[in-house]
């Protein structure tokens, strides 16, 4: 099998990236390796792809980054069987992992190589991908403005989450968009947020998907309707420990289901996330692809 270690050289702190190169040398002539840089948006995407397409036998694809180089992978490497998808968390964001635990069994590179390949599904959005959380509404406000701070040295890092939901408070509380799950609507008009989920995590802490599974072939879907900062603020806590769902508390804001298709209808230049990623859709249909991804868990999880 061929080991393609994919690394964003944007992405994380360079220690974590040479921490990688540095395990690496102990498998030089015992392991049929290949290191490969990206060099802009997508380019990781493009990679695997030609790969998937030119190769022969079996790959494994490491993607070395945070959730977004996870996320330009997998879009590579879905449809192709003999690929197989590993990830070597080292970016400013790891929210997929946290499903499995947290990263350090991850960032165990001896555990890493020697995981196995479980199926898993993944989410399809009009021509795009996501293995973790689409999102939007208040949340694609986060994630944009997660992307303009994240490299600031006091409203960035580990902070910038924080920082952008500060930001979206002032400003992006009513959302327009209608919602429909397998045929039936569950928002027409202003909501705040809605969630579709395969991973559990996202924005570094906050479990949105306490109750995903990412192997069933369902999407998870959490709605909360427009409502007051105040109420907001008192969500924030038990939606961060994914306590939100099923609370008689937040029983009449939340709208929580599981499905197969979501499609979406919003005004023109609506912005969502997928994985962290941007992108702009008026109208969009998210499907689930039932394990449709080779991923590989570490040895032992």
């Amino acid at each position: 099998m061929e080991h393609l270690f994919i690394i964003n050289p944007k992405s994380g702190k360079d220690d974590a990236k040479q921490a990688l190169l540095d395990g690496l040398k102990a498998y030089e002539g015992k392991l049929d390796f290949q290191v490969y840089y990206t060099t802009g948006e997508r380019d990781a995407t493009r990679f695997v792809r030609e790969k998937c397409q030119t190769g022969r036998g079996p790959m494994r694809f490491y993607a070395c980054g945070g959730d977004g180089t996870l996320n330009e992978v997998v879009s590579g490497a879905v449809g192709c069987e003999r690929a197989e998808v590993a990830v070597y968390p080292c970016g400013s964001g790891n929210d997929f992992v946290k499903y499995y635990g947290g990263k350090e069994a991850f960032l165990d590179l001896d555990r890493l190589i020697g995981g196995k390949a479980r199926k898993i599904d993944v989410m399809r959005a009009g021509d795009r991908y996501s293995v973790n959380v689409v999102n939007f509404g208040f949340d694609s406000c986060v994630a944009d403005t997660m992307m303009k701070v994240r490299r600031m040295k006091v409203l960035g890092g580990k902070n910038a989450y924080k920082t952008a939901v500060f930001v979206a408070v002032l400003s992006a509380m009513k959302n327009k968009c209608d919602i429909k799950v397998d045929g039936t609507y569950i928002n027409r008009g202003n909501m705040l947020l809605c969630t579709i989920a395969n991973g559990k995590y996202v924005g570094g802490s906050f479990c949105c998907a306490p109750r995903s599974v990412n192997d069933d072939g369902l999407l998870e879907v959490c709605m909360v309707r427009a409502i007051s900062r105040r109420r907001f603020i008192s969500l924030l806590g038990p939606y961060g420990k994914g306590e939100h769902i099923g609370n008689p508390k937040f029983e009449d804001c939340i709208v929580y289901l599981r499905g197969k298709e979501v499609d979406l209808e919003a005004p023109v230049g609506f912005k969502l996330s997928l994985d962290g990623e941007m992108t702009e859709s008026q109208r969009l249909t998210i499907k689930v692809m039932p394990k449709a991804l080779n991923f590989i868990v570490p040895k032992g999880l």
